[in-house]
């Protein structure tokens, strides 16, 4: 890390030079005050601080007045700049490489195992003291001596441990100056391994001799050896999991700097990263997934999630913890913003009245259709629901032995799953006409059901439910569609859009709706699915829609990444999407994923806390809650508004410029050609949680339904229930609560004064009738396009 080369000095120098504005001088002012103040030689500020000034100038000039000050605070929270002899960038560099763990990363791991070395030294001493008069047998000699060396030993590693743990503690995540002798004492504490693993040899080995001692030190020392090799085994096991396969080739670039590159030689090296980072990935996610299969599908799906996780996760400096504390601050701001906020700035957008009328209706359809979503899961999520009867109600048909009426449900690898169906959605087994749990990448499990009630031929797709269903979702590049529905830009996920064009092929192709509508040629098409199973649902109901004109689409918690912004206004007209809570896929897409990076990189950027100190205020804060008022997000706890602006340690973070940060919070993301914005399908139904009800009580939850807007729905908001609120289940719950909730309304008289008492009563409020479409008059087999 030391000196800057001759050949990156000079042109640092010529810049410092050239740049002698009034405000560059300030900056650099600053800089050198700083640089004293971390005992930096006086040879410093010639090298690695001219570099520091002239970016510095650079970035003043892209401010309005009076933005110094932040700028300022943005080089102070970087660190220290390559030169100063510590890394500017959070992961560690250990052996010539850098480590998928930072330097303050050890508070906790190191707290552990100090407490435990505590427990066992002081144990170790005690039965040394009590019991050293009883080891004049034959072999005492050997133990006496075994325990004095391990005394030492461990106390030796009780004061290395305590010194990396003080250390750990220091800084701040974009600030590793003050652990700068991390390192060293990493080194030692390897060291000390290699004494410890010969000690707990050969103690082992005395062991094995059966030496003929006092019980009791016998014991202990067998204690002592198996608790030596459980932590030597605890740290080869991190060992394993910190490494980082791309680790040679970046600390390279994290003793440089992306700064003293040129643009050529960066671009290279950027270019470089990404292609081992998504071979890395690639290979990962082959090991991870080696179940699945090795057809071109499979193969397919591979490269692109490989590429995707490669191009947003390879050109950040940042380990594991710092997103985490990353996402534990953001969840605190973003709760801190909402709070100071009007009641009239948080209301959703109104979509006029025809659409408030038409929302209880469409509330009672998703309530009906959500069954049959819920019902393609198939038997585990049936036994989820019920845990303690579920099975016995369905245990018969696992075992029934199928008859000739069975097998008219077609389909195959049925399973429980029949059972579990007919139990969710009340149907009988003749109104089924045809059940599939045929899952591979890229081709989803449905069912096509009569529901005589609603007088509809019901197409349910299911949602992720393994590991093939994840790489369908994880092919998140954008995909041009040729689909007959007066659309120009008819682009939509990659992965979904291959799914429903399977399930289009199968209910085309194999006859099944031909066989549906030959039963029940008056009734209309619905299309439903939940997740994955959603997104697929909304482009098969595109696919269909020229051919079944009445047709409609329920989505329940869809993913926001699925259509073009042409789909997604033409899907309106037939597609009603349900969205609970805070629910995380229906705000996530590969561009909103690339907006919480920014934001993650700002708000780690401008914390002034240690790492530790935000995780266990984080973890008080999402178990048990609190003001986020007094949990630090920002540096010098300023104004909101100051998280606007970039500071350079931001850029920290980051290996090289990333083409899908901006930094700009409030101009849209730039996206690369294969991940453009993306929206969900149809109109939106939202509901939202009213008051509190605890972290994560769900028993007293309540809900309201409005009518949202998409935009609600472009940034990700961080909460406990950003994940449960996606559980089917969960949103079963909720739709129940909102449907009986406004099935009854609270008449109250207007009273006639303070003192007198308002009666309110509570009346029933039919809902809105379910608008039915006409019986078909057209030919009930249509001839239907097959979409390329």
């Amino acid at each position: 890390m030391g000196i800057l080369s001759e050949r990156t000095s000079r042109p640092c120098k010529n810049s410092y030079q050239a740049n002698q504005s009034p405000p560059g001088q300030r900056i650099c002012a600053g800089a050198e005050r700083l640089a004293a103040a971390r005992g930096l030689s006086a040879r410093a500020p010639d090298r690695a601080l001219a570099c520091a000034c002239a970016e510095s100038q650079s970035v003043w000039r892209r401010f309005p007045e009076g933005a110094g000050l932040r700028v300022a605070a943005g080089a102070r929270q970087a660190g220290p700049r390559p030169g100063s002899g510590a890394s500017a960038m959070p992961g560690m560099v250990l052996f010539g490489r850098r480590w998928a763990i930072a330097s303050d990363d050890l508070v906790f791991p190191g707290f552990f195992e100090l407490s435990l070395r505590v427990v066992w030294w002081i144990g170790i001493l005690t039965l040394y003291l009590l019991h050293r008069g009883k080891l004049d047998c034959a072999g005492g000699v050997l133990l006496s001596s075994y325990l004095i060396v391990l005394i030492v030993l461990l106390a030796v590693i009780i004061c290395t441990l305590t010194a990396i743990v003080c250390v750990s503690m220091k800084g701040t995540i974009c600030n590793p100056g003050p652990r700068k002798s991390m390192a060293k004492l990493l080194y030692i504490r390897l060291a000390l391994f290699l004494p410890e693993m010969g000690w707990a040899s050969l103690g082992a080995a005395w062991i094995a001799d059966d030496i003929q001692c006092d019980k009791t030190v016998v014991n202990g020392i067998i204690a002592t050896v198996v608790v030596s090799w459980i932590i030597i085994v605890s740290t080869v096991v991190t060992i394993i999991v910190v490494f980082d396969p791309l680790g040679g080739k970046m600390a390279p670039y994290s003793s440089a700097g992306p700064n003293h590159l040129d643009s050529h030689e960066s671009s290279q090296l950027l270019n470089g990263l990404k292609t081992a980072a998504t071979s890395v990935w690639e290979t990962r996610i082959k090991l991870l997934c080696c179940c699945v299969g090795k057809d071109d599908h499979t193969r397919v799906a591979f490269s692109s999630t490989a590429e995707l996780f490669s191009t947003y996760f390879s050109d950040t400096d940042l380990v594991p913890s710092d997103i985490a504390a990353g996402l534990t601050l953001l969840h605190q701001q973003q709760d801190n913003i909402r709070n100071s906020q009007e009641p009239d700035e948080v209301i959703s957008h109104s979509p006029g009245p025809p659409q408030e009328a038409d929302l209880d209706a469409e509330l009672e359809n998703c309530h009906h259709y959500m069954q049959f979503a819920a019902a393609a899961y198939g038997w585990p999520l049936y036994i989820y629901r019920n845990p303690f009867t579920g099975l016995c109600k369905i245990g018969g048909d696992c075992c029934r032995t199928r008859t000739a009426e069975y097998d008219l449900v077609g389909g195959d690898q049925l399973s429980c799953h029949f059972g579990s169906i007919l139990q969710t959605t009340g149907l009988q087994y003749r109104d089924f006409i045809h059940i599939s749990f045929h899952d591979k990448v890229y081709e989803l499990p449905f069912l096509v059901a009569l529901d005589h009630r609603k007088e509809s031929v019901v197409v349910a797709v299911r949602g992720t439910m393994s590991l093939q269903d994840i790489l369908t979702d994880l092919s998140a590049e954008s995909e041009d569609l040729n689909l007959d529905c007066g659309v120009q830009d008819c682009s939509a996920h990659k992965g979904i859009s291959q799914a429903a064009r399977y399930v289009y092929q199968r209910l085309i192709n194999d006859g099944i709706l031909s066989q549906a509508f030959s039963i029940a040629p008056e009734y209309r098409l619905v299309v439903v699915g939940h997740s994955l199973g959603a997104g697929a649902a909304a482009l098969l109901a595109i696919m269909l829609r020229s051919s079944y004109p009445q047709l409609r689409c329920y989505a329940f918690s869809p993913p926001r990444g699925l259509l073009s912004k042409s789909l997604y206004e033409h899907s309106k007209n037939f597609t009603v999407s349900l969205v609970l809570g805070k629910d995380i896929i229906p705000r996530l897409s590969v561009t909103n994923l690339g907006d919480l990076k920014k934001r993650i990189l700002r708000v780690i950027a401008h914390c002034d806390k240690p790492k530790y100190k935000i995780l266990l205020r984080g973890c008080w804060y999402e178990l048990f809650g609190g003001d986020p008022d007094n949990l630090p997000t920002e540096l010098d706890g300023g104004a909101q508004g100051h998280l606007t602006q970039p500071l350079l340690g931001e850029q920290s973070l980051l290996t090289h410029g990333s083409p899908t940060y901006s930094f700009s919070s409030d101009s849209p993301l730039e996206s690369p050609a294969k991940y453009p914005h993306l929206y969900p399908p149809g109109r939106i139904i939202h509901l939202e949680e009213e008051g509190t009800s605890g972290r994560f009580c769900r028993a007293a939850a309540r809900y309201s339904a409005r009518w949202a807007h998409e935009s609600q729905f472009g940034k990700i908001l961080i909460g406990p229930k950003m994940l449960t609120d996606h559980m089917p289940d969960v949103l079963m719950k909720a739709l129940d609560s909102v449907v009986s909730d406004r099935a009854a309304y609270v008449f109250c008289p207007p009273g006639g004064g303070s003192n007198v008492d308002v009666v309110c009563q509570l009346q029933p409020r039919a809902l809105a009738p379910v608008a039915r479409a006409p019986v078909w008059t057209s030919h009930p087999h249509p001839k239907v396009p097959n979409p390329a």
